[in-house]
């Protein structure tokens, strides 16, 4: 026989495992899952990435073709490689270029393809050779809020 105590504490177990299990179909739903399909890889170099991080969003004129799989550091170059996951059914030409950008100033970062006009495509494994990196939004407006003294001795007094 259960104790009633017991009997309060399986049930809300239960409940919790409903809950549980109720905010993982929504979070599965809103996020737009995709399961496994992966697509082909492509990279990019990049001289600054911000806060791009794997799982941002790949665009190209705002709709969503991919995600970010990897970034991590050239050691001879110095400069920050992104291997991009592409839909397979989108083909982008070989003189694509990529750009970081930014959700908005508190928002994410994300990667922007801009397609090119050549009619060969961008092979898997292949690199987007065009690219610019993020821009530092806020080291920008320090600059025009406080400007560095010229250097130039003949504009003091």
């Amino acid at each position: 026989m259960i104790v009633r105590g017991q009997w309060i504490e399986t049930l809300m177990g239960f409940v919790v495992l409903a809950l549980a299990a109720a905010f993982l179909i929504y979070v599965v739903r809103v996020g737009g899952f995709e399961g496994v399909r992966r697509g082909y890889e492509v990279s990019a170099r990049f001289g600054d990435v911000g806060s791009l991080a794997p799982g941002a969003t790949v665009s190209v004129a705002g709709v969503k073709i991919g995600t970010v799989s990897r970034v991590s550091l050239d050691p001879k170059t110095y400069l920050a490689q992104v291997d991009l996951a592409i839909d397979p059914e989108i083909k982008l030409p070989a003189d694509s270029s990529a750009k970081i950008t930014s959700d908005s100033l508190l928002g994410g970062v994300h990667v922007a393809l801009a397609a090119g006009g050549s009619p060969e495509d961008l092979k898997p494994g292949g690199e987007i050779e065009n690219t610019q990196g993020a821009i530092d939004l806020f080291g920008l407006i320090g600059q025009v809020v406080r400007p560095q003294p010229s250097a130039d001795p003949a504009t003091e007094d």
